[in-house]
């Protein structure tokens, strides 16, 4: 991952040449470059590359056994609620698949701007005989579109990426060429609101969810 810091907006790049797989190697990364941004950053921005967002759990730590998958599971899904607390605004950039935990990365951003492309957004859960926790589920119900909850999260369903502005995972959808530049645009616009304002009322929002996740932690 690369961290640049650059009007005290912080934007994290994602991009291992491959999946983007989320292991432990990606969580410790993330926390650590989340950590610098809580410190000195007025907003976050997270993008993967082009054509891959994140294709979610290493399933070769999954396959490691019980054990390990469990405590990779616990630790991702104790990023996922620091992304969604965060006190600053966070915005992703995805121009390409998000599939399971990297399509979580977005439901648990703020802002989520998708570049045109062939790629596909996807919960592969059910697809793959595993169940959501309720740090997932929490998500699922409080950002995913109602009329798309039954078909992305029960029935797996691969959305476009005009498809997933409809069902709730992205915001907008735009050239790839523009989506780094009406990021930051967003992010010094969102930087202006009063910061100590902007995290507590996102954590008055989200404090039912998040409440369900935090115990789901413990």
């Amino acid at each position: 991952m690369e961290y640049q810091l650059t009007d005290n907006i912080a934007l994290i790049s994602i991009d291992d040449g491959k999946a983007n797989a989320v292991n432990h190697g990606f969580i410790d990364s993330l926390s650590e470059l989340l950590d610098r941004a809580e410190s000195e950053a007025t907003a976050v921005i997270l993008q993967g590359r082009e054509g891959m967002f994140s294709a979610g759990f290493d399933l070769k730590e999954l396959a490691k056994g019980k054990e390990e998958a469990s405590k990779l599971v616990s630790r991702g899904m104790a990023l996922i609620t620091r992304l969604y607390a965060l006190p600053q605004p966070l915005i992703s950039v995805c121009a390409g698949h998000a599939f399971g935990m990297g399509a979580f990365i977005l439901l648990a951003s703020d802002n989520r701007l998708g570049g045109n492309g062939d790629y596909k957004v996807n919960l592969p859960e059910t697809a793959i005989g595993m169940s959501f926790n309720p740090v997932l589920m929490s998500l699922i119900k409080a950002h995913v579109s109602a009329s798309y909850q039954t078909v992305a999260a029960v029935q797996s369903r691969k959305f476009t990426a005009e498809e997933a502005v409809t069902a709730g995972f992205l915001d907008q959808v735009m050239d790839v060429d523009q989506l780094l530049v009406e990021a930051l645009s967003l992010a010094k616009e969102l930087s202006n609101l009063p910061a100590a304002q902007y995290g507590a009322n996102k954590q008055l929002l989200r404090e039912a969810p998040l409440k369900v996740m935090r115990d789901a932690l413990n």
